[in-house]
């Protein structure tokens, strides 16, 4: 692997990171301290696939840092520009839909809906960067595609009844 290996993984992390925070400051710095592990531990990464290393990493990070208290205020998402978006506004309008649909999905629903419909990982590598059966990546996958398409649809998700069997 070279550097520009790496530096062409960039825009894919950016973009994970983004919707991991939802915030333009958090994920350049998510971006940046995964970029230094990787970098500070190049020794241990084999051969393998550099994207789904590099995922797992910036999962890791993530989590590490969602556990711990955060330090630093970083300012909201209306202190930064709009992410571009195509020409018409029923197209804006949708993108806005959609993302605030994905940002109501659970977080490990919304990990592999991203990893695997956006950032087109494998099932296998997504649970390798999670860190869970493949079957799990299956089953959050399918929950998460179903609850995001009620969500776009406009109606509220059904919650399941339980019953006890006995």
């Amino acid at each position: 692997m070279s550097r520009q290996d790496i530096v062409a993984e960039i825009p894919r992390l950016r973009r994970y990171a983004r919707a991991l925070t939802g915030e333009a400051v958090r994920a350049d710095d998510l971006v940046q301290d995964t970029l230094e592990r990787a970098l500070g531990k190049w020794s241990l990464w084999g051969s393998g696939n550099l994207r789904a290393w590099l995922f797992s990493i910036m999962h890791n990070l993530y989590v590490n840092q969602a556990r711990s208290p955060r330090l630093v205020d970083y300012p909201g998402d209306e202190a930064l520009p709009d992410l571009p978006a195509r020409a018409t506004q029923n197209d804006a309008l949708e993108l806005r839909d959609f993302a605030h649909s994905l940002s109501r999905l659970p977080e490990e629903q919304r990990e592999v809906v991203l990893l695997v419909a956006l950032e087109d990982l494998s099932y296998g590598d997504t649970a390798k960067v999670l860190g869970v059966p493949v079957g799990t990546v299956m089953s959050r996958l399918s929950r998460g595609r179903e609850r995001l398409r009620v969500l776009l649809e406009g109606s509220e998700p059904v919650e399941p009844q339980l019953k006890v069997v006995k």
